[in-house]
């Protein structure tokens, strides 16, 4: 099979109660920008059975908003403010189903800062990577909460990983910008 069409990650899809302030907190936090509401707070809800059905909400759901960020680096982040007359709160790490996203920096303590000033809270502090395949002088991570309650981890990677010596396959950094 060829695998040659799949390029990479897109974008990470986010539920929020609120889109602008959620907007806020990733502009505060990561220097994310807008590139456009896909359906905006004036425009009419989407709901009914065919986003129902094409997104796989549940029934009554209404979709109030959608808007596409970009951050420096990386998948873009699509933010989807939805009522529905069932939800349930984000779900933590132990829970199937997709549970963090990780944003990768360069200076851990300064992304901290701007992660609790635009909003979050840090539920970590920087430790070292725990696993053998990763452990490397400065090589740490952290993870946080957005003040809708999503997990996200910072981490930095400075040093060349230990599985590196075993495979040509490396995981994504951003390049190099001088």
């Amino acid at each position: 099979m060829d695998h040659s069409t799949i390029r990479g990650m897109d974008h990470v899809g986010i539920t929020v109660q609120d889109l602008d302030a959620a907007t806020r907190f990733f502009e505060s936090a990561f220097g994310a920008q807008v590139i456009y509401d896909s359906v905006a707070k004036e425009d009419p809800s989407m709901e009914g059975e065919e986003p129902e059905h094409i997104l796989h909400v549940a029934k009554g759901t209404k979709i109030s908003a959608v808007r596409m960020l970009k951050l420096q680096y990386g998948p873009g982040l699509e933010l989807f403010e939805m009522h529905a007359p069932e939800q349930s709160a984000p779900v933590r790490p132990s829970d199937y189903g997709l549970q963090h996203f990780a944003v990768y920096v360069d200076d851990i303590e300064e992304a901290i800062h701007l992660f609790e000033a635009a909003g979050g809270e840090m539920f970590t502090s920087p430790q070292p990577l725990m696993f053998p395949t990763e452990i490397g002088e400065g090589n740490y991570f952290c993870y946080g909460t957005t003040p809708w309650g999503s997990v996200i981890e910072l981490i930095t990677l400075p040093s060349p990983l230990p599985y590196e010596k075993d495979t040509s396959l490396r995981r994504w950094k951003p390049a190099n910008v001088d």
